[in-house]
């Protein structure tokens, strides 16, 4: 599993009005242990497998998805989220500023609202993740390519996110 995420997960759980948003919708004591053991040195295959399995039932349930998404919505959620995924960022400035940059814009908000909506593009993204966690890279690839050409939303996110530079940071090298 990505670091980033994990750590992005580790912080939304720390924020209180993220867990109160989501207090009646999830186990709060099972998301707490498998991210407390997936921060561990130690942490296995099968706790990613578990956190990742949590994840996907989540978005899966309108309930869940729509709390998690309303309270992206809210600044004092949504804030210091993007600012402890960009901390790492400190030698890449410009990438940090177009993430943030990226992630204050409605319009953003509303195509990622759009594309996780649509379950089958949630099933695209999830067989996405499945490729990468299996390092199938060509397979991560064709569902990228997928998804790219049979959803608009992933065209109009992808403008977006190009227009705030976020595109253009990714490829640049360290």
């Amino acid at each position: 599993m990505n670091h980033d995420l994990a750590r992005g997960l580790s912080v939304a759980w720390g924020l209180p009005e993220f867990r109160d948003g989501l207090r009646h919708l999830v186990d709060l004591d099972e998301v707490t242990v498998l991210l407390a053991a997936l921060s561990g040195p130690d942490r296995d295959g099968e706790v990613e497998r578990s956190l990742l399995g949590l994840l996907r039932s989540g978005l899966a349930t309108t309930e869940v998805r729509e709390a998690v998404l309303l309270l992206l919505e809210r600044d004092t959620v949504r804030r210091p989220l993007v600012a402890a995924a960009v901390e790492p960022l400190a030698d890449r400035p410009a990438r940090a500023t177009a993430i943030t940059s990226a992630t204050e814009d409605p319009a953003v908000r509303r195509e990622v609202r759009t594309m996780l909506d649509s379950a089958d593009v949630r099933e695209l993204i999830w067989q996405a993740v499945d490729r990468q966690v299996s390092d199938d890279r060509f397979g991560l690839i064709r569902r990228a390519a997928v998804l790219f050409v049979r959803h608009p939303s992933a065209r109009r996110l992808a403008w977006a996110l190009r227009r705030h530079g976020v595109l253009r940071e990714l490829r640049r090298r360290a």
